[in-house]
């Protein structure tokens, strides 16, 4: 079922080159997404503190591995240091908030101040390929974690530093009910951003330099420029991830920002899907929610098996892990395409092609 992922219904032809770029196939498909964004911003007034914080932290993750799949789906570039660059959002959001600038306009500054870092690392990287790039992201993530211990005039050292809560016209959203609405702002805009961008001439050259660079580059494709584009909008939506995860937990210290919380977010992109937009979020839920479920699993078989509860903490650990192997091996193009074939088995039954 992998040729045939998402058939058209009959009847339904494209007449013109603006029909076929559409972000949306059809009008059904339209509207679903629509009715989900709706149903999602409803929430608050049905579930608890509980739901809407881990809405909260998949909204934000999701943003910030939605970063990392531009660079590694969409353009082939590796990175090991976006937990890194999800860290810097997060204190400078945090310092330009401290100056008296308004949280709602440090955000997407902190964004662009992550831009300029990410594209200073990715100004080398641009030239480099395969383990050598690998090695390169690395190098990133191990400089920024001696900045954040540093640098105590942004970070606050090794003590952290206050971040504001984030208020609108004077309204203050110190709440999951009303911090919902903010993250749920900022994925809507930036998932669409990135939508949009796949369809564009510079989304196109992204994929052709992953797809073969050499070809790209005969194509007349400035593969540097590229690379160092990419490096920059990754950069961007780990910032804008940061921040938000900033202020919402009102206080951020680089202890959270390691080696393990770049490799969760590889994670979130291979498990939901490399190179596609919504597989990015899909990832960010799974990779959120497995450790809990397997907690509560692990917490069953205690009951029958007591030796299990003192490894309880080791099986939340093991189960990422296992799962990344696992979808490598059964499901290499992750969640989505598994949605979309089955979405296709249902559309063409009781017909197997």
């Amino acid at each position: 079922m992998a040729h045939v992922p998402n058939p058209r219904p009959a009847g339904d032809f494209r007449t013109s080159y603006a029909a076929d770029q559409s972000l949306f196939r059809t009008h059904f498909e339209q509207w679903t997404v629509v009715t989900l964004v709706v149903l999602v911003a409803l929430m608050p007034l049905v579930f608890g503190g509980y739901v809407l914080s881990q809405m909260i932290l998949i909204g934000i993750y999701g943003i910030a591995a939605l970063g990392l799949n531009v660079l590694t789906g969409m353009t082939g570039q590796i990175s090991l240091g976006h937990g890194a660059f999800f860290g810097f959002g997060a204190f400078a959001s945090a310092w330009i908030a401290s100056k008296g600038i308004p949280v709602l306009i440090a955000i997407p500054l902190a964004g662009l101040m992550t831009t300029a870092v990410g594209m200073i690392f990715g100004i080398p990287a641009a030239r480099l390929k395969g383990l050598y790039l690998a090695i390169a992201t690395l190098a990133s993530q191990f400089i920024l974690e001696d900045f954040f211990g540093r640098a105590a005039w942004f970070t606050g050292g090794p003590y952290g530093s206050l971040a504001e809560t984030a208020t609108l016209f004077g309204f203050p959203l110190n709440t999951d009910e009303r911090y919902f609405y903010l993250v749920l702002f900022w994925v809507v805009v930036c998932f669409v951003a990135v939508a949009n961008l796949a369809r564009t001439r510079d989304g196109r050259a992204l994929v052709a330099v992953r797809d073969h660079y050499l070809s790209a580059e005969i194509m007349g494709i400035n593969l540097t420029r590229y690379r160092i584009m990419s490096f920059g909008i990754s950069s961007f939506f780990a910032g804008i991830g940061g921040a938000l995860y900033g202020h919402y937990l009102g206080f951020v210290s680089g202890e959270g920002f390691t080696i393990l919380l770049s490799i969760e977010f590889l994670a979130m992109i291979i498990i939901g899907g490399l190179g596609s937009v919504s597989g990015s979020l899909l990832g960010a839920a799974f990779i959120l929610l497995l450790p809990q479920v397997m907690e509560v699993f692990a917490n069953g078989l205690a009951d029958v098996f007591p030796a299990i509860a003192q490894g309880t903490a080791y099986i939340k650990q093991m189960s990422v892990g296992a799962a990344i192997i696992l979808f490598l091996v059964i499901e290499p193009e992750g969640l989505v395409h598994r949605w979309r074939t089955m979405r296709a088995s249902w559309k063409l039954f009781p017909f197997s092609h």
